[in-house]
């Protein structure tokens, strides 16, 4: 009798945490995937930047000058039906050159303006910036992270050519979740056209920077809640998280990489950046920038930046 107490004790237990499991990966599914508000993260301390990042990255000239160009909106079908959106700029002087931009998470395509002036005014190439799916004015109700995201930047990258033509010549630049995502790309067959990446403080995997973050915000382990939400993420958004891997994607590149970190950086730490260039086939390059936080190495050391971005691309995209 008392240990078919115990028996029904212990199975009440587990079938307890269970359904705390079940419930904890449909939460944890709605706050960092789903499409919507995500207040979770104004409290968050890794994300807080120098006040020298802050003024400009909220008043720069660069948000003016965004607002001052005459960009061409584009739209397109994705592979599973969502309408996305984006932006491309012609540059003043006609040129084969053009860089593709990837925005971080929460962000807009011309949220890359930041940069994207730079290559406009400074470099003369044409520029293309997307609404990745579930932003700005893509459809979409879920974050892909970079992985369904992979492929909306491949047909993105065949419409590019489509407009400068066969000799067009291209370089990937993201930031965040978008240097995860051109990274992904970097795995697919690309055109011969794409000369170049850059990836700005990136992740290696969706399952790595949960697992990350979930110790360093909730100061939970992993398992069991990520191998669970990875299970809803797969039902709802159509991608587990271990499979949404740069690391993997890197490893099949043949374009060159440029990888940018700072040594600062407690959001998405510098280690996966080193990971991802040691597993990187392809030439590839890493610069980290001490002192800088997450994506702020463009505002906190433009000088060094600019410096090994144009040393970078001289090398595969000679003028």
């Amino acid at each position: 009798m008392k240990k078919k107490i115990i028996l029904r004790i212990g199975t009440g237990i587990i079938v307890l945490l269970l359904i705390i499991d079940i419930i904890g990966s449909f939460y944890f599914y709605h706050l960092a995937i789903s499409r919507n508000e995500k207040d979770f993260l104004q409290e968050n301390e890794d994300l807080e930047v120098s006040a020298e990042a802050l003024d400009e990255m909220l008043d720069g000239n660069w948000r003016g000058w965004v607002r001052k160009q005459n960009f061409e909106t584009w739209k397109m079908t994705s592979f599973d039906g969502l309408n996305l959106q984006g932006y491309y700029l012609p540059a003043k002087q006609e040129t084969n050159k053009t860089v593709i931009f990837a925005h971080g998470y929460l962000g807009r395509g011309l949220d890359m303006g930041m940069f994207g002036q730079y290559y406009y005014e400074q470099l003369g190439y044409n520029m293309f910036t997307a609404d990745l799916r579930g932003h700005g004015e893509s459809e979409g109700d879920y974050i892909g992270f970079g992985w369904h995201d992979r492929i909306d930047y491949v047909d993105w990258i065949n419409q590019v050519i489509e407009k400068q033509g066969k000799d067009a010549e291209i370089v990937l630049h993201g930031v965040s979740m978008g240097a995860a995502t051109v990274l992904m790309a970097s795995g697919e067959k690309l055109p011969e056209n794409v000369k170049a990446i850059v990836a700005d403080s990136p992740y290696t995997s969706v399952y790595d920077m949960f697992d990350y973050q979930m110790g360093r915000m909730f100061h939970l382990p992993a398992f069991p809640l990520l191998p669970s939400t990875s299970l809803v993420s797969k039902m709802r958004a159509g991608y587990g998280l271990q499979e949404a891997s740069a690391v993997k994607q890197v490893k099949k590149a043949e374009v060159p990489i440029l990888y940018i970190h700072g040594n600062a950086d407690t959001f998405v730490p510098t280690r996966m950046s080193k990971e991802l260039y040691e597993q990187t086939n392809s030439p590839k390059e890493l610069i980290t920038f001490d002192g800088a936080g997450h994506g702020e190495a463009f505002v906190t050391h433009k000088e060094d930046y600019i410096k090994n971005l144009n040393r970078f691309l001289e090398t595969y995209l000679p003028q």
